[in-house]
C-alpha cells in the first residue's frame, strides 16, 4: 500500500469533507491527463487543439496546467474533437438522504 493512499485513507477517517475533495481532485485530474495524453498522442498543440474546438488556446492551457476546472460543455467540445468519450456509471455505496 502506498503512503498516498494510507494518507488518503487517514484524511477520509479524520476530515470526510477534505477526503471527498481529494477525491474529486484525483478524477479531474484523470480526465484532463486523458486529454493531455490523446492530444499528444495526435501530435496536436494546444493552439491546434484550441483552434479545432472553436476556444481559446488560452483556455486549453488553463484546463492542462489545472488552473482552471473545465465546464462540461468545453470538455465535451475538446473530448469530441480528440476522439475521445465519457462514460456515466452509478458508484456503489451511495448514501440515501434521510426523510
Amino acid at each position: 500500500m502506498s503512503d498516498w493512499k494510507k494518507y488518503k485513507d487517514h484524511v477520509r477517517k479524520t476530515s470526510p469533507i477534505i477526503g471527498n475533495d481529494i477525491d474529486e481532485v484525483e478524477e479531474i485530474s484523470a480526465i484532463v491527463g486523458a486529454m493531455i495524453e490523446q492530444r499528444h498522442n495526435l501530435e496536436l498543440s494546444q493552439r491546434e487543439l484550441a483552434q479545432l474546438c472553436g476556444i481559446p488556446h488560452s483556455s486549453v492551457a488553463r484546463i492542462e496546467s489545472g488552473k482552471t476546472t473545465p465546464n462540461l460543455s468545453t470538455l465535451l467540445k475538446i473530448f469530441n474533437k480528440l476522439g475521445l468519450s465519457f462514460s456515466v456509471q452509478p458508484t456503489v455505496n451511495i448514501a440515501r438522504p434521510i426523510k
